[in-house]
């Protein structure tokens, strides 16, 4: 029997799934307001993080200016992006107006923090084109 190679630490094993589903995220303040400052951006981090191992997901990544945070998040299938996606805005809008109210209500909108969208990427794999062409040339059976 081959050796065999080492484990990628980014493949996850469970019983029934083989995974590494990473995802971008971008949260952006209401009307770009620059609220934030290291302070908050290190809580949010942790805060972000506490919410993360809550859902299986692990926060790889994290940065942030002012008016915008960066996430990389490595999560597991049975989880939707969407509801993680949900929890880690709402958590991270709470928290920073419950613990630092005079910077963040200057910048509250119409009782908002963050705006209502976000940017979430796919990450990591082959290039889109390579894995049509890997599909397109499978075999089907006659």
């Amino acid at each position: 029997m081959p050796p065999r190679r080492d484990p990628n630490p980014d493949i996850r094993r469970r019983r029934t799934v083989v995974h590494n589903l990473h995802a971008h995220l971008v949260f952006v303040t209401k009307y770009r307001r620059g609220a934030m400052d290291d302070e908050m951006l290190t809580r949010c981090e942790e805060t972000m993080r506490k919410v993360g191992d809550d859902f299986g997901a692990t926060l790889t990544g994290f940065n942030g200016e002012a008016d915008h945070v960066h996430l990389l998040v490595h999560y597991p299938p049975k989880i939707t992006l969407s509801g993680l996606v949900n929890s880690l805005k709402g958590v991270s809008a709470r928290r920073p107006r419950a613990e630092y109210t005079g910077r963040v209500n200057r910048a509250v909108i119409h009782g908002h923090f963050r705006s209502p969208s976000c940017f979430a990427g796919s990450v990591g794999g082959a290039p889109l084109h390579l894995v049509k062409d890997y599909i397109e040339q499978q075999k089907r059976p006659d």
